[in-house]
């Protein structure tokens, strides 16, 4: 009846893009998250409710729905839980390993330095004040959670008393229950870029680099292709591949790096699809979501191809409220530009409610579209 089963751990957008490619293909989905009527809940078969650190929760989900393929969405996941079940037979995606290094800085970032040589910044771990401040990287510095999403608790630190001020802010918001942090020396780089990594049974594809402008360590509008030299771009496309193939597994990998100069610096990687990447839901074919599906169904996966410049602009909500309503779609829609909303039941300050697309005969006209067409977007708060 199914083509297969899938269970996601975590349902946001990302989730309920891939849950949409997936039941185009006839696949069964199981949403997972903390909260009810997640996005990817709301276009699923059936929904679990579950923090995600929870094993014991963890493995009963698992049992009783006997996905083919158990599908990580988010970075707080038990993944000692997750290896534990790969073990006894369960397929993780795109492996356990990858999930136990990269769900965490710490892991991936000495993994990619010091077991693969890839280029990074100078870097260490904190547990406590003391160890930011001593950290020895340099001034300006930039403080990050080993454990969070989307750039929460990420700040930049030009004294030692604003180390001091980033640890006490990134342990706040951090994900799990690690007080460890990452410094690492402030990159006075050119430009950043998500390279989207696809490892398939025949081998690694590249989608074309996609830039992003971020504040907070959040991307707030990203653009596809990023105009690359071709050297740094080959540089991180090696890169990529190497840190890929070592992780081992099928699937779409987000690979983020700084540019400055001549040198592709690896920043982070994520092993599912990428929050900049909702720039390829209109501009590539195959999309994120739909790349990530077919790897891990070992599906045939046809040429990437442009349909031309594009770019994405986040909608944000501005104060917490369960109790609102999004006005001026029609407006936002009108000139060529579309429009994604998640339907998050909450609101919450900075989060990201809904997304632009649009498409432009040149990089530039297409972020202006997007942005255009997002700040157009208005959310009116009831209560």
């Amino acid at each position: 009846m199914y083509l297969a089963t899938l269970m996601l751990l975590g349902s946001g957008e990302l989730g309920r893009e891939f849950a949409i490619a997936a039941k185009r293909l006839g696949c069964r989905v199981i949403a997972c998250d903390r909260y009810d009527d997640a996005p990817a809940m709301q276009v699923a078969d059936a929904r679990e409710v579950f923090s995600m650190l929870d094993g014991t929760a963890l493995r009963a989900a698992v049992e009783k729905h006997k996905p083919d393929y158990v599908v990580p969405e988010i970075e707080a996941i038990d993944t000692a839980m997750l290896a534990m079940l790969e073990g006894e037979g369960w397929h993780v995606v795109p492996s356990a390993k990858a999930v136990q290094l990269t769900m965490n800085r710490d892991g991936i970032r000495d993994f990619a330095a010091q077991e693969l040589g890839l280029t990074t910044s100078r870097y260490i771990f904190a547990e406590t004040r003391e160890e930011a401040i001593a950290a020895g990287v340099g001034l300006p510095a930039v403080v990050k959670p080993v454990m969070s999403s989307s750039g929460k608790g990420q700040s930049v630190a030009r004294t030692e008393a604003e180390l001091a001020t980033a640890f006490d802010y990134a342990v706040a918001n951090m994900r799990g229950d690690r007080p460890r942090v990452i410094v690492e020396a402030f990159i006075d780089f050119d430009y950043e870029i998500t390279l989207l990594t696809v490892a398939t049974k025949d081998g690694i594809l590249f989608c074309p680099p996609i830039g992003h402008r971020q504040e907070g360590g959040d991307y707030r509008t990203s653009w596809q292709p990023a105009p690359m030299d071709p050297a740094v771009l080959k540089s991180a496309q090696d890169q990529a591949a190497k840190v890929v193939g070592a992780l081992g597994g099928h699937g779409l990998f987000g690979v983020e790096f700084f540019v400055a100069g001549d040198q592709a610096i690896f920043s982070e990687l994520s092993p599912r699809p990428h929050d900049t990447g909702m720039v390829t839901l209109i501009g590539q074919n195959p999309n994120e979501f739909e790349l990530h599906l077919r790897a891990i169904l070992g599906l045939p996966i046809p040429a990437i191809t442009q349909h031309g410049p594009s770019a994405s602009a986040v909608i944000l909500a501005d104060r917490e409220s369960s109790d609102f309503a999004f006005t001026g779609v029609a407006a936002a829609l009108e000139d060529g530009a579309d429009i994604r909303l998640f339907a998050k039941p909450v609101t919450l300050r900075n989060r990201r409610m809904g997304v632009a697309l649009a498409l432009g005969e040149s990089i530039d006209q297409a972020i202006e579209r997007a942005e255009q067409a997002a700040a157009k977007i208005d959310i009116q708060y009831l209560a």
